[in-house]
């Protein structure tokens, strides 16, 4: 099937995703980047204190067959829960590109070879900046949303990011691909150095997506959290632990 097809079928049909109904105290909110509109959820409540925000993964970017869907969409909710749950003033959970809304721009590249270009690492850049205003930012990544994460904190210093968390992230899509012989996101930024800043990486000892192993290297093993039972896309009974990043 043709992209233009696809898209048409997308445009027309929507979006669809988990069954998910935001906390009351939670306000859902579509941010104009420019090229892309990007799919937020937030909790603010304090003018001065820190914010936490998260990234979103790849979402549902292939199926079963590794072949491209129409609609990269996450189908579970596990990065949501976790911003919703988290207890800081202020909070806010920021989508992918082409995830909940397909603005006019959206190609399959988006969530496919081109996942991590310059225009969508701009985009949530566009919209970290939006949502954060003048405050303190410990940004969190989940998956593909860490290399996101990684590479804003470095081409963008001007934001002020403190602190980095990523979740079961990619931290370099050239070994990730090369380790499952898949096509190479060779329209993508890749992050060849890990940002200066304080930071821990949590990984799943049952991860297939990211393997352990592929963690070690980017990390040389510094800063690296082993949470049992987890795997990719479930981390049971898992909460951030913020005060650790002093530690490291």
């Amino acid at each position: 099937m043709k992209i233009q097809n696809i898209l048409a079928i997308m445009i027309l049909g929507g979006c669809a995703s988990a069954v998910w109904i935001a906390p009351p105290d939670i306000t859902s909110n579509i941010i104009d980047t420019g090229k892309y509109r990007l799919q937020t959820y937030s909790r603010i409540s304090d003018t001065t204190s820190p914010i936490h925000i998260y990234i979103e993964g790849d979402g549902n970017s292939f199926d079963a067959y590794g072949h491209p869907t129409s609609d990269p969409t996450p189908r579970g909710t596990l990065l949501r829960d976790m911003m919703t749950q988290d207890t800081a003033a202020n909070v806010a959970y920021i989508a992918r590109p082409c995830q909940y809304v397909m603005s006019e721009q959206c190609t399959l590249t988006d969530w496919t070879t081109g996942r991590f270009a310059p225009a969508i690492i701009e985009s949530v850049a566009n919209a970290i900046q939006k949502i954060a205003q003048n405050r303190d930012i410990i940004l969190i990544g989940y998956s593909g949303g860490a290399l996101i994460s990684g590479l804003i904190i470095n081409q963008y210093p001007q934001i002020n990011i403190k602190q980095w968390i990523t979740i079961a992230g990619v931290l370099n899509h050239h070994d990730w691909t090369e380790y499952f012989g898949d096509v190479p996101l060779t329209e993508s930024a890749d992050l060849t150095a890990l940002p200066d800043i304080p930071q821990i990486h949590y990984i799943a000892p049952r991860d297939s997506v990211v393997p352990n192993s592929l963690s070690k290297k980017w990390t040389r093993g510094k800063s690296l959290i082993s949470v049992p039972n987890a795997r990719h896309h479930k981390f049971p009974n898992f909460e951030i632990n913020f005060t650790e990043l002093d530690k490291h």
